[in-house]
């Protein structure tokens, strides 16, 4: 089974505490955690270790690989802490300079290929998500990846001078929040389903 390790160390966690620290629902009989990932409710039941999205737009099919780690590794490690209300990117983080590299390299490209020359599409799909409009650059949100994991995304237009730009930064308490490949692959979701959004209406 995926994730066999995580589901080991969750199954060791004091229920409601866990809920506590993760700022979502602990229910009884049987026990299951309800929590939000990307404005998508998900139920993670460790009794038969299965975790499935609920509401309208979900299906019956467990849900992938990613959206698993990245369950998972929040309910393990988040931590009942407010946010440090200060923007940082990806190296600032704990470990960050190592890890986001190579292939561990946040999307930004992809935000850049599909936003670039239109960063107004990136506020209109932010839309189903629940993001909050900010004001850096030409376009720029806020979204909630997790109940306690917010992520900023910003875009410059391209223009004659100067190629798109794309960044993502994080609140400064992230690192204590998520593990970095939990983390990467919530960002990688977050920017599939943002640049998903507009290839379904192109």
């Amino acid at each position: 089974m995926a994730h066999e390790g995580l589901w080991e160390q969750l199954d060791g966690l004091d229920g409601a505490e866990t809920a506590r620290r993760a700022d979502c629902q602990y229910l009884d009989d049987p026990q299951r955690y309800v929590l939000t990932l990307l404005n998508t409710e998900y139920v993670v039941t460790p009794s038969d270790r299965s975790i499935f999205a609920v509401g309208a737009d979900s299906t019956d099919q467990p849900t992938g690989f990613l959206e698993q780690l990245c369950l998972l590794a929040y309910l393990i490690n988040a931590k009942d802490l407010p946010l440090a209300d200060k923007l940082v990117g990806e190296n600032a983080l704990p470990g960050g300079q190592f890890f986001f590299r190579g292939v561990h390299g946040l999307p930004t490209q992809r935000l850049e290929e599909t936003f670039g020359d239109c960063p107004q599409a990136l506020l209109e799909a932010s839309g189903r998500f629940g993001a909050k409009h900010c004001q850096f650059a030409d376009a720029s949100i806020r979204l909630d990846m997790l109940p306690r994991v917010p992520l900023t995304i910003v875009v410059w237009r391209r223009c004659e001078e100067f190629e798109a730009r794309a960044s993502i930064l994080f609140d400064k308490s992230t690192g204590e929040q998520l593990p970095l490949d939990a983390l990467l692959a919530g960002v990688n979701l977050a920017v599939k389903a943002l640049t998903g959004t507009v290839d379904e209406n192109s």
